[in-house]
């Protein structure tokens, strides 16, 4: 009887495991391995998001990219564009939806809670340090110059990252037809990007359902 409680135990906890695969797409953006996800635990994921908030000049992004492409590789550059294209078209900041995928991904939603304290605690306190400086000092020149290196700097690391992101991008006339798209509603004739999302969205989604056998 024990012998056979025990094959059966094996074979519900075999059946479950094949179920959670099933249901869930090698494809999905949010799926990952399971070797992966045991290397990642919860301290992990807040010690690198808080890494990213506090090292972040010029903007999240890039050195997001390179925390969780180059140096950790929790993702691949096809992954975190997945990623980052999801939460471009879900509501708020995209770099906040990738730190909760990435999050979910690895440890479930305390993991999507550890990533967001983690990436937003060190930005706050500084901001609000910037805040109490800038009513005092912004009106004086050379605090007005250094800004400026600033945004051009930050302008120069997202230019950067864009440029790495479209070289990894399949070479196919659908992709680069609708990045051109894209560039030219948002970058050259200035459309509001909700408008350009509504539009191109559907459209890539389309022509990229039409390529799945």
């Amino acid at each position: 009887m024990r012998r056979c409680s025990a094959r059966a135990e094996g074979g519900l906890k075999a059946g479950d495991a094949m179920v959670v695969r099933m249901n869930t797409p090698k494809s999905s953006p949010l799926a990952a391995d399971a070797a992966t996800v045991a290397a990642v635990s919860k301290r992990d994921l807040f010690l690198a998001f808080l890494i990213v908030g506090m090292t972040s000049l010029g903007g999240v992004l890039p050195w997001a990219r390179r925390m969780l492409v180059e140096q950790r590789r929790w993702l691949n550059d096809r992954e975190f564009t997945e990623m980052l294209s999801l939460g471009q078209v879900l509501p708020g900041p995209n770099v906040v939806n990738l730190s909760i995928m990435v999050g979910v991904r690895f440890q479930g939603r305390t993991g999507a809670a550890l990533a967001i304290a983690g990436l937003l605690l060190p930005p706050l306190a500084v901001l609000m340090l910037l805040a109490t400086f800038y009513a005092g000092y912004g009106h004086i020149p050379a605090v007005q110059r250094a800004l400026s290196g600033m945004a051009a700097v930050t302008a120069g690391m997202v230019l950067a990252m864009g440029l790495s992101m479209v070289a990894r991008q399949p070479r196919t006339v659908q992709a680069l037809g609708v990045s051109a798209l894209a560039f030219a509603g948002s970058g050259l004739l200035g459309l509001p990007l909700i408008k350009v999302l509504l539009v191109l969205a559907p459209l890539s989604i389309v022509l990229a359902w039409r390529k799945v056998p």
